[in-house]
């Protein structure tokens, strides 16, 4: 059987699918709080950032894939209005059932789906922008989900990827203190499970450095990709086109 890399082990791939759902079935009640802590708010500014440069406008169809406890889909509920739709999906029920929840409470009603984004149930051409924030990182094939993004958007479709990335030089090492250190101290504290937290800081390492998530986004049919650089590169916002 194939092997892939779950942190820094190497596991069969069809055992990552359900480590990587038991770490977010263990954090899912704690990871809006764990989000602010980790990294003292600026995941909001991160996100709000990605709004912004979204431009959702009235009527657009949007796909925010791995969108969790439904930070960006709430953001971009109230800008499609009545006469557009925002889907919200995430392979997680746990992590999905949080963000549906927090939807009703505030009074939006947006269609969820339990999905796998390396087989997405949608049409070709079915969507005007795709969003995944903080979720390709954890997918076995990112290539193929990669490939299934750009299938369901519509030519001229755009896909926003919001995902750590290689920060400076300068801010390796002590980013790598606070990475392999206070965050898994943190998680063991807030969260009260640590070895989730060591594999999410492991799982960043892992995951494809700027320059070649931009070309594998072009691989995948994406004619024109961005990258956005923030907080130093300790994360990077990547905006693809679809040929």
């Amino acid at each position: 059987m194939s092997q892939t890399h779950f942190g820094y082990q190497s596991v069969d791939e069809a055992e990552k699918a359900q480590r990587v759902r038991g770490v977010f079935d263990s954090v899912a009640g704690r990871y809006d709080l764990m989000n602010d802590v980790l990294s003292m708010g600026l995941h909001r500014v991160w996100k709000a950032y990605t709004v912004a440069v979204a431009a959702v406008q009235p009527g657009m169809q949007v796909l925010d894939i791995a969108g969790g406890t439904g930070d960006l889909a709430r953001a971009f509920a109230p800008r499609v209005g009545p006469s557009g739709r925002v889907v919200l999906t995430d392979i997680n029920e746990s992590m999905l059932r949080v963000g549906r929840d927090r939807l009703i409470d505030e009074g939006q009603v947006v269609p969820t789906a339990a999905c796998d984004a390396e087989h997405l149930p949608f049409a070709d051409g079915a969507f005007d922008l795709a969003s995944v924030a903080f979720g390709l990182r954890n997918m076995t094939h990112k290539e193929a989900a990669l490939a299934e993004m750009a299938r369901v958007l519509r030519p001229g479709g755009r896909l926003l990827v919001l995902e750590f990335s290689r920060p400076a030089p300068l801010l390796q090492k002590p980013y790598d203190w606070y990475s392999f250190t206070l965050m898994p101290l943190l998680g063991k504290l807030i969260a009260k499970d640590g070895e989730s937290y060591r594999y999410l800081a492991e799982s960043i390492r892992m995951h494809p450095d700027q320059a070649t998530l931009k070309a594998m986004m072009k691989t995948a049919g994406f004619g024109h990709v961005d990258v956005h650089n923030l907080a130093g590169g300790i994360v990077a916002l990547h905006v693809g086109v679809k040929c």
